[in-house]
């Protein structure tokens, strides 16, 4: 886990990939705990730091996070997401060609907590909900397509089951794309590089933008178009 940046107020940080963002049932090491300690080492905390958890990656998936330094911020900045004012970017590597290079999706989703999936469902169904994204084809090479991503919704598993929906799942998804041992041998290429929002304090936007992993294939594969997305 790398901080890029931290004040009195919120703490921002790069997640690393297959690490969960929060405790779970695997016992790893999680990112919510190492900001802790982070805020604990640096701001000489006595006991238990608190840092508020404004939202979430999936565990595969890596990119820029922010936490709250205290509840009131928390507060401000869960606000933030939940009225939709928090922009959101993301890379996505996905299989094959798009019909549209640029378009909106739109699916009804529920999610099974016992299994950790998510499936397609539909108006009305009990528990379903409306997840929203634009997406923009930036390039394509050897069978594979770079997608940029804009959030407007922020369902679990959103992008990831919006994609494979429409024939183009994620590459290296094992539990949304076509299994043919990928889960086994690469990374999910999905990365959270964009992040604007506004300081829950000072009157100001805050924005940050980090590049994805493009040593890793398949971001490899795109990065002269890296170069001019963050030039």
């Amino acid at each position: 886990m790398k901080v890029i940046y931290d004040d009195n107020q919120i703490v921002v940080v790069i997640k690393p990939q297959n690490i969960p963002t929060q405790a779970d049932e695997s016992g790893d090491k999680d990112v919510l705990s190492l900001v802790k300690d982070f805020v604990k080492e640096k701001y000489n905390k006595p006991g238990e730091a608190f840092v508020g958890l404004v939202h979430r990656l999936d565990r595969p998936t890596g990119g820029v996070l922010v936490f709250a330094r205290n509840s009131k911020s928390a507060g401000r900045l869960s606000k933030q997401m939940q009225d939709g004012d928090i922009e959101k970017v993301y890379y996505a590597v996905v299989k094959g060609h798009l019909k549209k290079p640029v378009a909106r999706l739109e699916h009804y989703l529920v999610k099974d907590h016992a299994q950790n999936k998510v499936s397609l469902a539909t108006m009305g169904q009990k528990d379903a909900r409306l997840a929203v994204l634009d997406y923009e084809v930036l390039a394509e090479k050897e069978g594979l397509s770079l997608v940029k991503v804009r959030l407007e919704t922020g369902r679990s598993h959103q992008i990831r089951v919006q994609f494979s929906a429409i024939g183009n799942p994620i590459y290296g998804d094992g539990k949304y794309g076509v299994p043919d041992g990928e889960k086994q041998t690469v990374n999910l290429a999905l990365w959270a590089s964009g992040l604007e929002f506004k300081h829950p304090t000072l009157d100001q936007t805050m924005v940050f933008k980090v590049n994805p992993p493009e040593e890793n294939y398949p971001f490899s594969l795109f990065k002269d178009v890296f170069k001019k997305e963050f030039n």
